[in-house]
């Protein structure tokens, strides 16, 4: 790998989504003989691992982010962890500068890592919130991301430009930015001819404690459920545990091959609105149920979205009750809004001098 051009690609862990999302993209650099060397923290990076073990790994200062307990306390708890955040995004840019000198990056992927960029290295942020929904502060929490996406030389959407999209006005401004580029509704998975043997498939992902919160919630309903259930907590630990009890078959995570073979056997999908998830959903042309995390305006948004135009039923957490996944009959389900890009196109960035 000496002659290869090394990119740094440094993943937010906020949930796995910012993570798993970035495994096609980490894939597409090495096929374009790029040496990808990744940098997260917490599950993201643990995940990471396990998907790439050959590759070269750092860890960077953890955001420690956290919900409440309550939504009503969502922003609140965000403002509370806001100086810790700011923190590790001052530690991770000098870390950047380091790994920059002494690994010789030729070129940086941030997905959602504010801190990780460098004015002498073609500088790449991921993100689909190009406005970010915090309720009756949007305009000012837009306009803060709007200026820190500035410093980037590119910001990808994952995503498509047009109408039907994704990600709405999420990712979408209405004035046009020169430096947003829309990669395509980027999935790691891929459709497969298997035979459907679950009724439901459970997805649980993102930060405590509402992780484990849902978690609780679903494993006592479900219960009560008749049909045959896999249920993926999302916790990425050392060592893959799975337990049947009764009708559900209980993973703590999964690797992608092993997610993807999941989703193509089950008729129904029950997760959060997390964007990854819906691109995934996407992807494969599947039927969903959401459950928004409770004071995320992101999953919220998006969540409403798909229900208005009769994609994806949801209801809140609180709410939930077995009996409303048969609203999903009357809906349409998701499927995929154009053929994912050749990403390859995206790296000529990297791969030409850069312009003084």
């Amino acid at each position: 790998m000496e002659n290869r051009k090394r990119i740094l690609v440094a993943p937010l862990n906020w949930g796995l989504g910012h993570a798993t999302r970035c495994i096609p993209i980490i894939r597409a650099l090495l096929d374009q003989n790029l040496e990808p060397v990744i940098a997260s923290d917490g599950d993201a990076l643990a995940l990471l691992k396990k998907e790439f073990p050959r590759l070269g790994f750092v860890e960077f200062p953890s955001y420690r982010i956290q919900y409440a307990e309550k939504a009503r306390y969502f922003k609140l708890k965000m403002l509370w962890d806001t100086p810790k955040i700011l923190k590790a995004i001052a530690l991770e840019k000098k870390q950047t500068k380091q790994l920059v000198e002494t690994l010789g990056i030729c070129g940086i992927i941030s997905d959602n890592r504010l801190g990780v960029s460098y004015s002498d290295v073609p500088s790449v942020f991921i993100t689909h919130q190009l406005n970010v929904l915090t309720g009756t502060t949007t305009w000012i929490s837009s306009k803060i991301h709007q200026e820190i996406i500035k410093k980037f030389d590119q910001c990808w959407v994952p995503d498509v430009a047009g109408d039907p999209n994704l990600s709405g006005k999420l990712g979408h401004l209405k004035n046009q930015n020169p430096k947003v580029k829309y990669i395509g509704a980027v999935s790691r998975l891929n459709t497969l001819e298997n035979e459907k043997i679950y009724d439901l498939m459970v997805l649980i992902s993102g930060p405590e404690p509402q992780r484990s919160m849902l978690e609780a919630k679903l494993l006592q309903q479900l219960s009560r459920y008749s049909g045959e259930v896999i249920f993926i907590k999302g916790k990425i630990e050392a060592k893959q545990e799975v337990i049947k009890k009764n009708n559900i078959l209980l993973y703590n995570y999964m690797n992608t091959s092993q997610l993807e073979k999941a989703f193509n056997q089950s008729k129904l999908v029950l997760s959060r609105s997390g964007y990854t998830t819906i691109l995934d959903l996407a992807k494969l042309g599947k039927r969903a149920f959401f459950i928004p995390t409770p004071g995320q305006y992101e999953q919220e948004y998006l969540a409403k979205r798909l229900e208005q135009e009769k994609l994806v039923p949801y209801c809140k957490q609180d709410d939930f009750e077995l009996k409303m996944l048969d609203r999903v009959a009357g809906f349409r389900g998701l499927s995929a809004v154009d053929a994912e890009l050749d990403l390859s196109a995206f790296f000529s960035l990297f791969k030409s001098e850069r312009e003084l």
